[in-house]
């Protein structure tokens, strides 16, 4: 056996090995009991410095403590739980539709937290903000 032909075989044969176990993790990647999310935040009780990063322009949003705080394109202030109600996964806000969107799977969920758009069926936990001067207190 030449050393081409040993090497055509050995990679077939891991070949034939690792897709069926490929396949199988892509096939269980979207099931219910992968990921769980993170309970919301209770007693939120803090201030930010919004005179820099990415809270000083409208649009921007952070994640501090398990909590998104986002300013709306109009400047005001959003602050719901961070982790998705469907797996877990950190939401992002989404200036063009003032609403939070999780990159996992696409549950859509409103500037005040409900869902709109599954798979999530439970809403995010909504926090109160209050701006004095510079500093954003986000409280429950």
């Amino acid at each position: 056996m030449t050393r081409k032909e040993f090497f055509s075989r050995v990679g077939f044969g891991a070949a034939v090995v690792l897709v069926p176990a490929c396949i199988g993790g892509l096939a269980s990647s979207c099931s219910e009991d992968e990921g769980s999310p993170v309970p919301a935040p209770t007693n939120v009780d803090f201030t930010l410095d919004i005179s820099t990063g990415a809270l000083a322009t409208n649009g921007g949003f952070l994640v501090h403590g398990g909590i998104v705080v986002a300013r709306t394109n109009t400047g005001d202030f959003l602050a719901v739980s961070a982790s998705c109600t469907h797996q877990g996964t950190n939401v992002n806000y989404n200036a063009a539709g003032n609403n939070f969107i999780c990159p996992n799977h696409g549950a859509r969920f409103s500037s005040t937290g409900v869902v709109t758009q599954g798979p999530a069926t439970s809403n995010l936990q909504q926090y109160n903000t209050e701006l004095t001067g510079n500093s954003l207190h986000v409280y429950s």
